[in-house]
């Protein structure tokens, strides 16, 4: 995924780009493919307030002058890999990463745009990173049939709450999805469904950990661009009291006796899976 590609970027202008991941998604549902967008460009899909947009660019998610994306991060079911590797190679005449998708077969396939605009990373049934997020493995039943043409919002926040090592562009992400978006107990449009995130974390301490001191990073970064004027005094507001609602129904949803026993154990054990990168 992008937080392992330094120094790559899309080599198409940002809208541009988006136009064309979104043809991607549209074709592929066409021919019956389940494909849904991850990552940074989610969350910019799902922002339509331009103001809110403009804060992927001020608050330099990327760097100063850097474009906002490295690549198409997609996830999809494993049970449609063969239709997905015809899809890009046959139809679309994307060329495949042989070595990856040898190594990775039904998790994992990357493929680069016949005219080197952007790579495509492709995952499937889950992110398997510093923990896991859970897509289901039926097409038609599994989450990603909830939303289109990205994965549900919740599973935005769960894929980047996962993060050990969460950097600034992946607390920018947050930063924008929470300033645009409410909490909802349900898969409601435009809501995040903190039910559901909380329901995942209360199974998983690990998860849980690593969710709650990113949740504090997010608190802290807005309140640092908020005190530096790059984020409005009404966003960082929102931004705020939307993290302390979330992180207090995480607190308060009742735990499992796997989350309790792993508790117990606590930090004098990993709790996280070391990710191993995968050069493009």
């Amino acid at each position: 995924m992008e937080e392992r590609l330094e120094g790559k970027f899309v080599k198409v202008d940002d809208n541009h780009f988006i136009d064309l991941a979104v043809e991607v998604i549209s074709k592929a549902k066409d021919k019956g493919i389940t494909l849904r967008i991850l990552g940074a460009l989610s969350i910019f899909i799902h922002t339509d307030d331009k103001e809110l947009r403009n804060l992927f660019y001020s608050l330099e998610r990327l760097g100063e002058g850097k474009p906002l994306f490295t690549d198409l991060d997609l996830a999809a079911y494993s049970k449609q890999t063969p239709l997905i590797k015809k899809f890009f190679e046959q139809e679309l005449k994307f060329i495949p990463n042989i070595y990856v998708n040898t190594l990775f077969a039904y998790r994992r396939n990357i493929f680069d745009h016949p005219q080197g605009f952007f790579g495509v990373d492709i995952f499937y049934d889950r992110l398997e990173f510093s923990h896991n997020v859970e897509f289901g493995t039926l097409p038609g039943k599994g989450r990603l049939d909830i939303d289109f043409p990205t994965i549900p919002l919740s599973d935005i926040v769960l894929e980047k709450l996962q993060i050990h090592k969460i950097n600034k562009k992946d607390i920018i992400d947050l930063i924008v999805l929470f300033a645009g978006h409410k909490l909802s107990s349900t898969e409601e449009k435009e809501g995040i469904n903190s039910e559901y995130i909380c329901r995942i974390l209360s199974d998983d301490w690990g998860f849980y950990y690593d969710a709650i001191l990113n949740l504090a990073k997010v608190k802290e970064l807005s309140k640092e661009f908020f005190k530096n004027g790059k984020l409005p005094e009404e966003t960082f507001n929102k931004v705020d009291r939307t993290i302390s609602m979330l992180a207090e129904s995480i607190e308060q949803t009742p735990k499992t006796r796997n989350w309790e026993k792993r508790a117990k154990r606590g930090i004098d054990i990993p709790w996280y899976r070391d990710v191993e990168e995968v050069d493009r």
